[in-house]
């Protein structure tokens, strides 16, 4: 009898085991959760997206290379009137270009605050990067608006609204998101590697940029891709200096359009189950698709930047 209550009380779960399958069990439903909002955009938007095509018969080929986006109406040819072509162009130029430009200087200012100089370096360019990622989207609009555009417009032509000064904008807003994540990324290479360059006769210079950037590069490579998603899916700061013309983008100062500039000026003025509707909403699958697109494809280039010796 005493052997069997001895051996209940040790088979019985303590105090703190039960903790932990509850801290477990809450850690699942949360995650199951998120997985369950995840797959419910992703499905609703699909649903609505696809309806252009299923519902209203239009046909792939005349939404994804058509250049005349009035829906409602129709081409000359008698076809719908929702190329979505020029916004997917301009959403890919302005992306692109405001990565391309703004990487550069956030490598170079974070090598400054990790490599050069790290106590007067986060000293002075931490708050500063902190005050960009606070200001609201509306404020780099009127910016954009009243010293971005005037310059465009003085300086290279045109009516200073385009992908231009779209660009310049986004450059601003992304350079913060990517700053940060590279400062944590050369913060995350090991101290040895820097003193082994260093003892096998390096320069400074050459650590940083054969050893350093080379080992932080999957981290790198990751703060792009968040600049890239916050430049991809902005849209007010964009569509207030980027024209808003769904007109093909002939030249960086000529008046184009985004996929959000479109979906936010006319979201509100459509009725849910129209072709102008459905048609929104297809740009919004769209734009779902290249956000999942542009993540996929600098996750398989940081794979191959971390093998690669």
């Amino acid at each position: 009898m005493q052997n069997q209550k001895l051996a209940k009380q040790l088979m019985k779960k303590s105090k703190t085991a039960r903790y932990e399958r509850f801290g477990h069990l809450l850690s699942l439903s949360a995650l199951l959760l998120i997985m369950a909002i995840v797959l419910g955009i992703i499905v609703f938007v699909a649903t609505k997206g696809l309806s252009t095509f299923f519902n209203d018969h239009i046909s792939f080929k005349d939404f994804f290379t058509g250049t005349l986006w009035n829906p409602g109406t129709k081409t000359p040819s008698g076809h719908q009137a929702v190329g979505a072509l020029p916004m997917i162009v301009g959403s890919f130029l302005v992306t692109i270009l405001a990565a391309v430009v703004s990487t550069p200087f956030a490598i170079g200012t974070a090598v400054y605050m990790t490599e050069i100089s790290p106590k007067r370096g986060a000293k002075i360019l931490q708050p500063v990067t902190e005050l960009l990622v606070g200001i609201p989207s509306v404020v780099y609009g009127f910016i954009g608006l009243s010293v971005v555009v005037p310059f465009v417009r003085n300086t290279f032509g045109g009516s200073g609204f385009g992908i231009l000064s779209g660009t310049f904008v986004l450059f601003v807003m992304i350079l913060p998101t990517i700053v940060s994540m590279t400062v944590d990324s050369l913060k995350s290479v090991p101290k040895y590697y820097r003193r082994a360059s260093l003892a096998l006769g390096a320069t400074k210079w050459q650590t940083i940029w054969k050893v350093v950037l080379r080992a932080a590069t999957p981290g790198i490579l990751t703060a792009v891709v968040f600049g890239m998603a916050r430049a991809f899916g902005e849209a007010l700061a964009v569509q207030m200096v980027i024209g808003n013309a769904a007109l093909m983008p002939h030249n960086l100062v000529s008046p184009a359009s985004t996929l959000t500039s479109v979906l936010t000026a006319g979201m509100g003025n459509t009725v849910m189950g129209s072709l102008q509707n459905d048609a929104l909403w297809s740009l919004a699958l769209v734009l779902l698709v290249m956000s999942l697109f542009f993540n996929l494809l600098v996750h398989f280039i940081g794979r191959k930047g971390a093998f690669k010796k």
